[in-house]
C-alpha cells in the first residue's frame, strides 16, 4: 500500500484541529508524520490508518535536529503548533515566531509544501501577546518560504474544542457564567471545515493567505445565550468589567490570563475583500447544525428550562 512512500509531517497533530488534518492525509494514502510533543498523547491518532500508516514523533518545533528529521523526505508540511496559555516566559515567540520559522526553512529546504496555521487576527501590531507573536509568525514564515500557504482560523467550535464544552460544563454547575467583552463580535468556524481548507490550500494555493470565518458573526453575549438555550440551562450570564476580570486573572488557578482579556478586546471576524472558505472551495457550517450534536452531554436532563440573562 506504501510503494510510493508518500510522506506528510503534521506538527501538533494531536491538538483540536491536529487530528481532522490527519485524517484527511490518512484518507489520501499519505504516511502521517504526526510530530508533537508528547507521543503517548498522540497514539489515539494510529487507529485512524492501518497499521504503521500514522507514526506519533518527539519533535517540538523549538528542536531543530528533532524538527528536520521530522520533516525529511516530506511532501507535505503542515504546522499547526499553537501555544494558547504559555506556562514559560517567552514561550509564545518560541512557538509561534522562532518554531514557525524553523519549520518553514527545513520544509523550503526539504522541497515541501507547507500549510502554516496561524490565527484570525495576528497582527505584530497587536496589544495581545500572543495576537502579536502570531503576526511575527506569519511574517518568518513568509521569508523562509515564500510559497508556504497561510491560514487564520477564527475560533474553532466541534466535538473536542476547548470553548463551547468549557463554558457549558461550567454551566452545569454555576448559576451564573461570567464572561468578558461580552460585546466583541466573534466568527466560530467548524473544524472540519478548516481541516477542508487546509486540504485545498495545499492542492492550489501556494503563497496564499486565507482569513477562514464561519457564516455568522455573534457577539460573545449571543454566543453564550445560544449555547445555554442549546443546553437548556438557565445560567445567568454576566459581562464583568475589564478591571474585575484583570483582577481574578491575577488569581492562581484562575483560567482566565491578561492576554486573554487583551485578545478579547478586539473583534475576531474576517476582514472584508480577504479570500477565505469561498475561495477554497468550502461552504462553512452554521453553528446550529453542529452544536447540539456534541453538547447534548450537558443538556439538562429536565423540560426545556430557557435561559435567563443579565446584563
Amino acid at each position: 500500500m506504501f510503494s510510493e512512500r508518500k510522506i506528510a509531517t503534521v506538527f501538533g497533530a494531536s491538538g483540536f484541529l491536529g487530528r481532522y488534518v490527519t485524517q484527511r492525509l490518512v484518507a489520501r494514502g499519505y504516511i502521517v508524520r504526526a510530530a508533537v510533543r508528547d507521543t503517548e498523547a498522540a497514539k489515539f491518532l494510529r487507529p485512524m490508518g492501518v497499521v504503521g500508516q500514522i507514526v506519533p514523533l518527539f519533535a517540538p518545533v523549538e528542536q531543530e535536529a528533532a524538527c528536520a528529521r521530522a520533516v525529511a523526505g516530506a511532501e507535505i508540511v503542515v504546522n499547526l503548533a499553537d501555544i494558547l496559555k504559555p506556562s514559560r516566559r517567552g514561550e509564545f515567540n518560541r512557538t509561534h515566531v522562532e518554531g514557525a520559522a524553523r519549520v518553514a526553512r527545513l520544509s523550503h529546504a526539504a522541497g515541501a509544501k507547507l500549510a502554516h496555521i496561524s490565527a484570525l487576527g495576528a497582527d505584530p501590531a497587536a496589544a495581545s501577546a500572543y495576537a502579536k507573536s502570531k503576526g511575527e509568525g506569519e511574517a518568518a514564515v513568509r521569508a523562509a518560504h515564500p510559497q508556504a500557504v497561510i491560514l487564520r482560523p477564527s475560533i474553532m467550535f466541534g466535538r473536542e474544542d476547548r470553548f463551547f464544552n468549557r463554558f457549558a460544563a461550567l454551566a452545569m454547575v454555576s448559576p451564573v457564567l461570567p464572561i468578558v467583552h461580552g460585546k466583541t463580535k466573534l466568527q466560530p468556524v467548524y473544524v472540519a471545515d478548516v481541516a477542508d481548507a487546509v486540504m485545498t490550500a495545499l492542492d492550489s494555493a501556494a503563497g496564499g493567505l486565507f482569513e477562514l470565518g464561519g457564516p455568522e458573526q455573534k457577539s460573545f453575549k449571543a454566543l453564550m445565550r445560544q449555547m445555554l438555550e442549546t443546553i437548556c440551562r438557565d445560567s445567568a450570564i454576566w459581562d464583568m468589567p475589564v478591571a474585575f476580570a484583570r483582577l481574578l486573572a491575577c488569581l492562581p488557578g484562575i483560567n482566565l490570563t491578561q492576554d486573554q482579556i487583551a485578545m478579547l478586546a478586539r473583534d475576531n471576524v474576517v476582514s472584508p475583500g480577504m479570500p477565505g472558505l469561498a475561495e477554497l472551495g468550502v461552504t462553512p457550517t452554521p453553528l446550529d447544525l453542529i452544536l447540539p450534536d456534541y453538547l447534548v452531554c450537558y443538556r439538562a436532563k429536565s423540560h426545556d428550562v430557557g435561559a435567563v440573562f443579565i446584563e
